[in-house]
């Protein structure tokens, strides 16, 4: 396996996911290298003793303080010692055949160390990882592996969380959905006959009230809201909520956001467009849409259930023709 360029420069906040991902294994396999290093070495002199990498691996185990399981195998990946644990040793896994596990399927790298992709345990069905080490004799050639699995809770968080993404995705729905869509036609729901007050509802929760996410579910006329004074909870608004304005009474006032992507008077021209969206076709039209105002983003569900999410101020300039003429819903 070709082993990627790994960037040393001091650690920036990761912008995707995936940057996020490969981050935290980088610092991962930088701690974990040195460990299986040395446990390799004192296996080596104990290969292939089953006595003698017993003790040589629960040794190295005590430097390996988040490690759940360590073990030794063979170049066919059948285990030569004991499941060594902080319990003590799980006899039942000597002479166990590994060769079908995820990480033993993975190439290990000429430097002879892996950190394999996360799997999900065969016994506690739990997001683990496996580190190989490769062991080798004192003429260099290969004896086997060492082992040392890990549960996922147990690892340290060593990097960052990364930025949610501003740009424009695109993620296709149920395909069934999709198939069907030329055999559905729009029928208006409460909210629909009743939008010009459920708009001015929700504009004042999200520019006078603290909210500052808001979906409105068209077809099924309800909303879910998230308050900036309790943000781990959810609120869901029926059609009688919506309807009556008295409703924003019960969330105080709360001054504008000034870490806001969104200026306050570009909601009511958000929430316009998500009209405009719901009754332009009658085949294609829009089910469900969302305003975050601290990330900026509108997100759109359709009735072919496609999914946008875009930046509020390319969903403006975008504008109703764009949206009508089809060509996003491809």
């Amino acid at each position: 396996m070709k082993a990627a360029a790994v960037d040393r420069s001091p650690l920036s906040t990761p912008t995707t996911l995936a940057e996020s991902v490969a981050q935290q294994r980088e610092s991962l396999a930088n701690l974990l290298r040195e460990p299986l290093a040395l446990a390799a070495q004192a296996c080596s002199r104990a290969w292939p003793s089953r006595a003698g990498l017993n003790a040589a691996l629960a040794h190295a185990l005590n430097g390996l303080p988040a490690c759940k399981y360590m073990y030794a195998l063979d170049t066919r990946a059948v285990q030569l010692s004991d499941n060594i644990t902080r319990e003590g040793l799980i006899e039942i896994d000597y002479n166990r055949d590994r060769s079908n596990r995820p990480y033993m399927n993975e190439a290990v790298p000429n430097q002879g160390f892996l950190l394999s992709q996360a799997y999900i345990s065969l016994r506690a069905k739990r997001p683990s990882l496996t580190a190989i080490q490769i062991v080798r004799d004192d003429d260099g050639r290969v004896l086997g592996f060492v082992g040392a699995d890990f549960d996922l809770r147990d690892l340290p968080i060593t990097g960052r969380l990364y930025d949610e993404p501003t740009y424009w995705r695109q993620i296709k729905g149920d395909p069934a959905i999709r198939g069907a869509v030329f055999h559905q036609t729009r029928s208006d729901s409460q909210m629909d006959l009743h939008l010009d007050t459920v708009l001015g509802v929700m504009e004042e929760l999200m520019t006078d009230r603290g909210i500052f996410h808001g979906k409105l579910h068209f077809s099924s006329s309800r909303a879910t809201i998230w308050l900036v004074d309790d943000p781990y909870y959810y609120r869901l608004l029926d059609i009688d909520a919506l309807t009556d304005p008295d409703t924003c009474l019960t969330y105080p006032r709360r001054p504008y956001p000034n870490t806001a992507a969104v200026p306050k008077d570009k909601i009511r021209p958000v929430l316009d467009g998500l009209r405009a969206l719901r009754f332009m076709d009658e085949t294609f039209y829009l089910r469900a849409g969302s305003l975050n105002i601290f990330n900026g983003m509108v997100g759109l569900t359709f009735s072919c259930d496609g999914s946008h999410y875009l930046p509020w101020d390319e969903f403006l300039s975008k504008g109703y023709d764009f949206w009508a003429s089809g060509k996003a819903l491809g």
